[in-house]
């Protein structure tokens, strides 16, 4: 697109939509929202990012490659569940732990663990489609 309104508004939008994910993100189990709809809403930010950009420029944008987003994910997903065998209980079964940071405590859990893996593999392997079509003729 050569809109310079739409160019000028998309770094904003993109950010809105990067920050609503993260909470539905963190938003995770008990209610609506967690990896999958997260990670929807971030690829199709970095979509946006993408058709005002540029696919060259939205590629810098994310530092790494988006498919190793995806395979991160699947190993933090797939951690998510081989933590579970350690301590006897059943494949996926969730696990929580309260952790100190700057003396305030904080529960980390494997649900959250298995959300965030769900989040980056949906991210990672959507991004890659969607700047693959974005780039079309380019062969970017």
């Amino acid at each position: 697109m050569n809109s310079l309104l739409f160019r000028t508004m998309a770094p904003v939008i993109v950010a809105a939509m990067l920050v609503f994910s993260l909470y539905l993100l963190l938003r995770g189990h008990n209610e609506p929202g967690g990896g999958f709809v997260g990670g929807l809403i971030a690829a199709a930010a970095m979509a946006l990012l993408g058709m005002a950009n540029g696919v060259m420029a939205t590629r810098r944008a994310l530092h790494f490659d988006a498919l190793n987003y995806a395979g991160v994910g699947v190993l933090l997903a797939a951690l998510a569940g081989v933590l579970s065998v350690f301590y006897d209980v059943p494949f996926l079964t969730g696990l929580w732990a309260e952790v100190q940071l700057f003396g305030t405590p904080i529960s980390v859990s494997t649900p959250m663990l298995f959300d965030l893996g769900v989040y980056l593999t949906v991210f990672g392997s959507i991004v890659s489609v969607v700047l693959a079509l974005e780039a079309g003729g380019e062969g970017a």
